[in-house]
């Protein structure tokens, strides 16, 4: 089974994304440890995405697809994935769909954690007491905010119109959020 986890920040889609990978025995891809990976391996994609890095840049979009398409391709993956953190934006989502197309590799299922402003506020403040981390202040969380609302929220639409998203209301525990997924998973 392959899977993309989408949701905004604060969600829980990245503790789902494992433990869902560890219950379905697929991969997490998490493009974040893939770029970390990669750099620290000294891959060739890795040296082009740590010169973006290293200046504080993002790194272009196709380099990503490109450490995505090398580990969907390895035969490593075989009995599937979930992609954790990409695609953030429509031109990802197009540029991976072309990608997964060209490779004959099919996307079952976009799994979409929904989850009210209030609660992804709420969580985030209590993620930075709980860990320290000062970029998790309430400002940065709503600005946080805003940005998916303007440039991730979309690829829903994105993935309705392919008919693979489904949607598991991510405010209940963790355990039930994670009972929905599976459930919705399996129809």
């Amino acid at each position: 089974m392959n899977l993309v986890f989408l949701g905004p920040p604060g969600s829980g889609k990245g503790t789902q994304a494992i433990r869902v990978a560890e219950k379905l025995n697929i991969v997490h891809l998490s493009t974040g440890d893939m770029l970390r990976e990669a750099v620290k391996n000294g891959t060739v994609l890795g040296k082009r995405a740590e010169a973006f890095m290293k200046k504080g840049e993002l790194v272009p979009d196709e380099l990503i697809i490109g450490m995505i398409e090398a580990k969907v391709t390895s035969g490593d993956l075989s009995r599937g994935f979930i992609l954790d953190g990409f695609p953030r934006t429509i031109p990802q989502a197009e540029s991976l769909k072309e990608m997964f197309d060209n490779n004959d590799i099919a996307l079952d299922k976009a799994v979409l954690l929904t989850v009210s402003d209030e609660e992804i506020i709420k969580r985030i403040k209590g993620r930075a007491e709980q860990e320290g981390r000062a970029d998790d202040t309430e400002d940065v969380a709503r600005n946080r905010l805003d940005v998916y609302r303007k440039q991730t929220a979309p690829i829903v639409d994105f993935y309705r119109k392919e008919s693979i998203l489904t949607e598991v209301r991510g405010e209940d525990t963790m355990d039930n959020v994670f009972k929905a997924i599976i459930k919705t998973l399996s129809k």
